[in-house]
């Protein structure tokens, strides 16, 4: 009855509308504006406690991450799903994982994240969500071509647990190394002690949240990357369902809360540079395309032990360390000074890639 359950219009509804509650119940906890949960912020916050970059205001290990991952690894024992696999192109999902952090951070925010600030009354976030979509469009393009990364092969069971592995790895680090008020480094991460960073909900209610999310997720296939790939391809709305119960109970959870703050200006973690916001998302929107799957998309795939996702999850981080360190990400103030050329580049990097990896079809 459960899988008959989620796999139905009530199951994608019903995990939308569960984010739609907890991520600004999260925000209200602790977490950042409009930034209850957000894939691309939160993997930017990990790389930043490991060291990967030294942007001191985005540094916390976040356990909705990791919840994302061990959810969806007990979703898929209990259903009998854990299907270790891999080897289709793993150098070109990092490089898309990479080049898609880039332009969210330019954006500063995953697809989620967008229909959250949106739902908060942020409305930068319009121009974030067009380019999404502009993004996921040219890349049904590239599918409709006959694009195609290859099929992945059954692999040893190891491999679909190595990244479940790394997150219970990082889990221990923060139980080794909690946060003490007012100090930025413990042991061997790093913490912020301002910024975004330095906001976050108590440490096992995010981690519960991040729990129940990857088991619903995983189970319903929760994708908003895919919700727009099938409105396109297919004109079908199933996954399209949980993105409007995710923006929509968002939205009077906010309101309830009197979290909804409309406008432009003064936003959360938001900047007001129409045109990037949109360029940003589309390079994300594409290389999500390319990769078959959001970035919450993948971290439960990579729970339910598809080493290429494992790939792009990785990628993300790296690209979220290039980010900071070579002033590609933005802030506040507005896009940072090589972030339009990454985005520029990270398009030609897709096209590239879009145009070369097609077969014909007979």
């Amino acid at each position: 009855m459960l899988k008959k359950f989620f796999a139905s219009r009530w199951g994608i509804i019903s995990t939308g509308a569960f984010i739609g509650v907890f991520a600004p119940l999260l925000q209200k906890w602790g977490n950042p504006g409009n930034m209850g949960i957000c894939v691309a912020c939160f993997e930017r916050d990990m790389a930043g406690a490991l060291g990967l970059h030294r942007a001191e205001v985005v540094q916390y290990m976040r356990p909705e991450i990791i919840g994302f991952v061990l959810g969806s690894l007990i979703a898929a024992y209990l259903f009998r799903e854990f299907r270790p696999r891999a080897g289709s192109a793993p150098i070109v999902r990092f490089v898309l994982g990479a080049f898609a952090m880039i332009g969210a951070l330019v954006f500063l925010g995953c697809p989620w994240r967008a229909m959250l600030r949106l739902a908060g009354g942020d409305w930068n976030a319009i121009f974030g969500i067009l380019g999404l979509i502009a993004g996921i469009w040219v890349g049904t393009g590239f599918l409709r071509g006959g694009y195609n990364l290859g099929r992945s092969q059954e692999t040893h069971t190891s491999v679909g647990w190595l990244l479940p592995l790394i997150m219970l790895g990082f889990f221990a680090l923060i139980l080794l190394n909690p946060q003490v008020e007012g100090q930025g480094q413990r042991g061997v991460l790093f913490y912020s002690i301002k910024g975004p960073g330095s906001l976050h909900a108590p440490l096992f209610i995010a981690l519960g949240v991040g729990l129940a999310v990857g088991i619903l997720a995983q189970r319903s296939r929760f994708c908003t990357m895919g919700a727009f790939r099938d409105l396109i391809l297919f004109r079908q709305t199933h996954l399209f369902l949980g993105i409007v119960a995710l923006v929509a109970v968002a939205f009077i959870t906010n309101l309830i809360l009197k979290q909804f703050n409309p406008g432009f200006a003064n936003q959360p973690v938001a900047h007001t540079m129409s045109l990037w916001n949109f360029g940003g998302m589309v390079l994300a929107g594409l290389a999500f395309a390319l990769a078959g799957g959001c970035p919450g998309r993948q971290l439960f795939l990579a729970g339910e032990g598809d080493g290429d996702a494992a790939i792009f999850v990785l990628g993300m981080i790296t690209g979220a360390a290039f980010a900071h360190n070579f002033g590609l990400a933005s802030s506040p103030q507005g896009v940072g000074p090589h972030g339009i050329a990454a985005v520029i580049i990270g398009l030609l990097v897709c096209l590239f890639i879009g145009f070369t990896m097609r077969k014909k079809i007979a």
